[in-house]
């Protein structure tokens, strides 16, 4: 209404995060430094402490012995050495750092900031004590690189980028054992690499990657109730899960709705408890499976012969029989991420943009014109949309060529969505289900004395327990809208 706000208004914004002040300058130079804590000094307004305990956790790190350095900010109360912060965790050492050199100190208190030693588990933006959590990023990871270590030696460039991992939950590590393979899940090359540059810099490791590979998940657009049975000799469970679609984008949810005098509630934790002990993978092409409500509805118990690791194998039967029963329906679906992208190219360049990205299997709004002008004064035109990333993720080279230089493709994930070209990444993957003796659909049952394996599609006829849901019944789960 004034035009003009006041500066009491304005530092109250900034608390708020709905204002933020911008500074330039360069520290190495010492160009703004002296505005710049002018103007902290200025506009910030000071926080109020809490008598209890309270600290934000804001990065990891590890210093030259290996040791691991839990960063905090205190934002409440007062910390010592032995205290027990996190998950019965005691503090060993409190650090307090100038540049690479530190000093152990005896408490830490509201408004300083410090390394703790001894703690495992933690991670950044983690609150400790009264101290909330603070939201994770969202970047989610599209493409897999596998590691090829040169001269160095796997399981030594395994331990570094688990290392790596801890410090910077962002980059996704994973070990396939009976592969021997190491990959990372990245956004792209750019983060690549800056990795393998850090691992050159701080490890002295020589690595190169393969060529990336597409994250894909898995998901199902109808209901099933699937069966696990196992029972070696001396051993017995069986359990049956409803796996019903969950809208795009929810993850894998876990519930029980069975009656606790059909089972009991320890083998019902049990059995959430395995499902989310390790990623479930789909019967396409084992992605990880997503998108899917998984309830428990019914099974059975020994009171002689059932231990924990019996519903373990049930249970993960028990989804995967499941599965296959949906893939022999063609209801299991494979989805891929998409990009959502912003094109500049110059005017007489729209007709070919528009054409590739056809040919990308992509989606684009209508060319918005002169949103920006090129180097070379060259009026540029806007064309957003959405496409595949395994069709885009090396377009931005194509764009610099056909516009010399000019033109500009920026990309951000916008989640996954059905695969374009399903039935020839199924065929190039070449994965059988029934061979993945880790996650096998089959379940064991027990005659004379001894185990015999029964086959997926043969355990609903040798169920100890009776379907809860018919397949009329089942049909009444309809797949969420998009």
């Amino acid at each position: 209404e004034t035009g003009t706000l006041s500066d009491a208004t304005i530092r109250q914004m900034i608390q708020r995060r709905e204002v933020f002040p911008c500074y330039f300058g360069a520290a190495l130079k010492l160009d703004g430094v002296d505005a710049l804590m002018a103007g902290l000094d200025y506009w910030t307004t000071p926080q109020l402490t809490r008598p209890e305990f309270g600290a934000r956790v804001f990065k990891i790190t590890h210093d030259d012995q290996g040791e691991r350095l839990t960063w905090i900010r205190m934002t409440g109360g007062t910390l010592r050495p032995k205290d027990i912060v996190y998950d019965d965790q005691k503090v060993n050492q409190l650090r307090v750092y100038n540049g690479t050199k530190y000093a152990t100190t005896s408490a830490l208190t509201a408004g300083s900031v410090g390394a703790i030693t001894g703690l495992t588990g933690t991670r950044p933006g983690q609150g400790l004590g009264q101290a909330a959590t603070s939201l994770q990023p969202v970047m989610q990871p599209v493409l897999t690189y596998a590691l090829d270590p040169q001269r160095e030696e796997l399981h030594t460039c395994l331990a570094v980028l688990r290392q790596l991992e801890d410090e910077d939950p962002q980059l996704h590590v994973t070990w396939s054992e009976p592969l021997q393979e190491l990959r990372v899940q990245v956004m792209g090359t750019i983060q690549l690499e800056v990795l393998q540059q850090i691992l050159q810099d701080r490890f002295q490791l020589t690595v190169k990657f393969g060529t990336g590979s597409i994250l894909y998940q898995e998901t199902i657009t109808q209901a099933v109730e699937g069966v696990g049975h196992f029972e070696p000799l001396r051993h017995y469970a069986e359990v049956h899960l409803l796996l019903t679609p969950a809208p795009r984008g929810s993850g894998l949810q876990f519930t029980t709705d069975c009656s606790l005098e059909v089972l009991g509630r320890n083998w019902q934790h049990q059995v959430v408890s395995n499902l989310q002990a390790k990623t479930q993978a789909g019967v396409l092409i084992g992605a990880p499976l997503t998108d899917v409500k998984v309830t428990l509805v019914s099974g059975r118990a020994s009171n002689v012969h059932s231990v924990g690791g019996d519903f373990r194998e049930a249970t993960w039967r028990a989804l995967r029989q499941g599965l296959m029963m949906l893939k022999q329906r063609g209801d299991c679906q494979l989805l891929e991420p998409w990009y959502r992208f912003r094109l500049e190219v110059g005017q007489e360049q729209v007709g070919r943009a528009m054409t590739d990205i056809q040919r990308m299997n992509g989606q684009f709004d209508a060319p918005v014109a002169n949103t920006s002008v090129a180097t070379d004064g060259t009026d540029l035109t806007t064309i957003t949309g959405t496409a595949p990333v395994a069709a885009m993720q090396d377009y931005s080279q194509t764009v610099r060529a056909y516009t010399h230089g000019q033109g500009q493709l920026e990309c951000i994930v916008d989640g996954y969505r059905p695969c374009h070209n399903e039935m020839a990444v199924v065929d190039k993957a070449k994965y059988v289900p029934t061979a993945d003796l880790e996650n096998t659909p089959d379940s064991v049952f027990c005659a004379h004395g001894a185990g015999y394996p029964v086959a997926w599609n043969q355990v609903p006829e040798m169920a100890h327990v009776p379907y809860v849901y018919s397949n009329t019944e089942l049909a009444h789960f309809k797949a969420p809208s998009k």
